[in-house]
């Protein structure tokens, strides 16, 4: 027979996870506020603390560093954002192009193959696959908006109340003050790596690009650049995302000497950036493993829209770091109970 106190614990226990998940389900299209908070918070602690050192008042120092934060980070993240959700219909008109475009050109190929290739590829389906997704990269502006006003929030919180934050993480949090303390340490390494690592190569490789298209001349150098940075920051995709839609409009127009300059451009100038940005700067960070990168941006973009590329990383990257710190807390514990 089951006793009392094990069925009031139960029971305390299903109403907990049965509230936990109703507040997690509708607070999830705002999670990013909470990540951002995290992510600013780690990144504007030591900041903080020299302002501090100097004499200025923490509310201050705090809001000081807010809207530094404000107007270094999310005013240009957010102009990138309106440029890309403007040219959502340009660039789902321009897919078709390119798809159109590619299967022309696939015509030179089959000739010397023999085989039918470019009847099978459906430039309708994949034009709506661009349009859904494209939408979902864009993200809502109303949930954007209440996303930043909770980070905001929050971030003043973080940054006006350390200590009693730090003495919450210890009464609250089910794990020893050992493992607490390689929690944060782990990711405050995992936030700087995702929050500067991977935009540092975006930015880059971006930049690089746009003079290779204002050069050889690109209609719209500056939304292809920021294709290439988007493309940056997917695995196995790379900056390719812009230069090769690029090389193969150039080429069915009849330019023939801009399509090829510009992809050479793109796999040697841009793609070298990224191996110098990744050699003096990430060097210094913690490198996230691609297929952390690659599994977050597909889980971050749906979930969180533009900013996924950065949140989903991020996401995946504190799932297994509390795997981690679960299995060094209780694993071991429970197999020398058997």
């Amino acid at each position: 027979m089951i006793e009392a106190k094990t069925i009031r614990q139960i029971f305390v226990l299903l109403t907990i996870v049965l509230m936990g998940t109703l507040i997690f389900k509708e607070m999830l299209p705002y999670f990013s506020g909470v990540l951002g908070a995290i992510t600013l918070y780690v990144l504007l602690k030591k900041p903080l603390v020299f302002l501090i050192n100097k004499g200025w008042n923490v509310n201050l120092a705090s809001g000081f560093l807010m809207f530094m934060s404000f107007i270094i980070i999310l005013i240009p993240v957010g102009g990138v954002i309106l440029m890309l959700t403007n040219k959502i219909g340009y660039a789902i008109d321009n897919s078709k192009e390119v798809v159109t475009a590619f299967k022309k050109e696939l015509n030179h190929i089959e000739s010397f193959i023999g085989r039918d290739i470019s009847s099978q590829i459906d430039v309708s389906a994949i034009s709506s696959w661009l349009s859904d997704n494209l939408q979902s990269l864009a993200g809502g502006t109303f949930n954007a908006f209440l996303a930043i006003t909770i980070m905001y929030f929050l971030l003043f919180y973080m940054l006006t109340n350390r200590k009693m934050l730090r003495e919450s993480l210890y009464e609250y949090m089910p794990v020893s003050t050992e493992n607490l303390k390689t929690l944060g340490k782990e990711i405050r390494e995992m936030v700087r790596s995702n929050a500067l690592g991977i935009p540092l190569v975006a930015i880059a490789q971006g930049f690089v690009a746009l003079i290779g298209f204002l050069i050889f001349g690109i209609d719209d150098p500056l939304f292809w650049a920021a294709v290439v940075a988007i493309g940056s920051m997917i695995p196995f995709v790379g900056s390719m995302l812009g230069t090769f839609p690029v090389f193969i409009l150039s080429l069915s127009n009849g330019h023939a000497f801009q399509a090829w300059a510009i992809l050479i451009y793109g796999i040697v100038v841009v793609g070298a950036t990224d191996n110098i940005i990744r050699l003096f700067i990430l060097k210094k960070l913690d490198n996230v493993h691609p297929l952390i990168t690659l599994i977050g941006v597909i889980i971050g973009i749906p979930l969180f829209g533009f900013i996924g590329l950065i949140f989903g990383p991020l996401l995946v990257s504190l799932f297994l770091i509390i795997v981690r710190i679960y299995k060094k807390e209780y694993a071991s514990k429970l197999k020398g109970n058997l």
